[in-house]
Parts: structure tokens; C-alpha cells; sequence
């Protein structure tokens, strides 16, 4: 029963969409598993790219719209959760000011000009790379899986890299996770999804995963320098900026191999 409520916890929390989910208490027994179960959400978002692009396919839409509701599906399956940490962290980061006003700025629940144009620039690029990908039978799975890679990586950050404040949900998850349990559980869901991506791709998978991998030794290096460790924002800028990351990949190596 913990480990279903710990889900519930999970699912609750990064599924603002109107998707009903029970709903369980936040205590501490409930919430040191629930970072275990962050990737089903990836799961779930990468079961509704795929069904985006069968009935894409079933309708013979054109790559225009197909790449509109590509890239709307993160937003409709999440509630915008890890693009506000993007917008966030954008805000932030454009400040140039030095960290704990950093900190204030990703705090304040008003919408800055650099999250605006961060946010437009965010879209138009995912929409523009949907648009250009091949999304082959072997293409569009791989792309189905880096929603949980991202995620596990993620998860994996909660618990290991340091909280840059004492407050905060992300710090209230880390506190109350069981450490040793949920960074075990991250690696292997991302060797599953890196398994999963290798056998519909090897070439396709590779450089999803070395995109996802050079975002996370940003991601690492950027909180740290900038903000002094992790936070819940900072976390959403890295789900978002690696799942377009690991899609540029995937784009960027199926043309390649088109002019070889």
C-alpha cells in the first residue's frame, strides 16, 4: 500500500492535467518512494506520442499538424508543470544577478519577458523538429522513451545533487526520500529506457543519450555555479531542455544519415 500511494504521490504531483488521480496525504511514508514513480509519467506522455502520431496517421494529417499536437502533448499530459520551471529558471538566468536574487526572481509567481520569449523560443523549436523528423516505426519509439530517460535523470538529481534552499517542494521530496532506494530505482529505469531505445535504434538511441547526457553535466554545473544546488524550477528546465535536446539529436543524426 505505501508503494501505491507513493505512485499516487507521483502522479498527482507531475500530472497537472485534469487527469483524475487519487489523492493521498503528505506524509513522509507517502513521499519516500513517490520520486520512484516520477518516469510513469514519462511513460504516459510517451504512450500519448505514440497515440498522437497513430491517429495522425489513421487521418492523414499533414507534418504541420502533426508537429502542433507533438508538441502540445508534454503540456496537455503535465499541466505545464516543468515548463513553468523552464520559464522560471529563464527569467533567472537572463537576470545576471547574483544568486539570491536568482533565487527571489524563480520564486515570484509573475511572468518575466525572458520566460515569454524563452517560452515562444521553446515552442517554435520543438514544433520546427517535430516537423523535420522522419518518425519511423524505429524513430517515433525512441522518441517515445526520452520522456522517462529525462525523468529518471531527474529523479536521480532530487536525491543527489544538493537542495540550493531549505525550502520548497523539491527540498521537502529530498528530505523525505529514501535516498538509497530511489537512486537505485532511477538507474534502473534509465537503463530500461536506454535498453528500450537501443533496440529500436542503436544510432538514434546513441544520441539521444548522449544529448540527455550532456544536459545533465550542464544541469549539474549550471545549478551549482549559478544557484548553489537544485531546486523544483531548476528540475523543470532540465526535463524540458532534455527532451528537446535528445528530439534535435534524434533529427539531427536521421539527416545525416540521409546525406551518407
Amino acid at each position: 500500500m505505501r508503494l501505491l500511494r507513493s505512485l499516487c504521490m507521483a502522479l498527482s504531483m507531475y500530472m497537472y492535467s485534469g487527469i483524475p488521480v487519487p489523492q493521498v496525504k503528505w506524509e513522509k511514508e507517502n513521499m519516500a518512494y513517490a520520486m520512484c514513480f516520477f518516469p510513469v509519467v514519462g511513460l504516459i506522455q510517451g504512450a500519448c506520442v505514440l497515440l498522437v502520431l497513430f491517429l495522425c496517421d489513421l487521418l492523414d494529417f499533414s507534418t504541420v499538424l502533426s508537429g502542433a499536437l507533438l508538441t502540445l502533448v508534454p503540456l496537455a499530459v503535465t499541466g505545464g508543470i516543468h515548463m513553468d520551471g523552464f520559464c522560471d529558471t529563464v527569467d533567472a538566468l537572463s537576470s545576471h544577478a547574483p544568486r539570491e536574487k536568482k533565487l527571489a526572481i524563480m520564486k515570484d509567481p509573475n511572468c518575466g519577458a525572458f520566460a515569454v520569449i524563452g517560452f515562444a523560443s521553446y515552442l517554435l523549436i520543438s514544433f520546427a523538429l517535430w516537423h523535420e523528423a522522419a518518425l519511423t516505426g524505429a524513430s517515433r519509439h525512441v522518441l517515445a522513451l526520452v520522456p522517462v530517460l529525462s525523468r529518471a535523470l531527474s529523479a536521480f538529481a532530487v536525491v543527489s545533487f544538493k537542495s540550493a534552499k531549505g525550502d520548497g517542494l523539491l527540498a521537502t521530496f529530498s528530505g523525505a526520500a529514501d535516498v538509497r532506494t530511489v537512486r537505485t530505482v532511477s538507474c534502473l529505469w534509465f537503463a530500461a529506457a536506454v535498453a528500450g531505445m537501443f533496440l529500436c535504434s542503436l544510432t538514434l538511441g546513441g544520441a539521444a543519450l548522449l544529448a540527455a547526457g550532456v544536459v545533465f553535466g550542464y544541469y549539474g554545473r549550471m545549478a551549482y555555479s549559478r544557484f548553489g544546488g537544485t531546486t523544483g524550477d531548476l528540475a523543470g528546465w532540465f526535463v524540458t531542455v532534455c527532451e528537446l535536446a535528445c528530439l534535435g539529436a534524434a533529427v539531427v543524426v536521421e539527416k545525416v544519415g540521409g546525406l551518407l
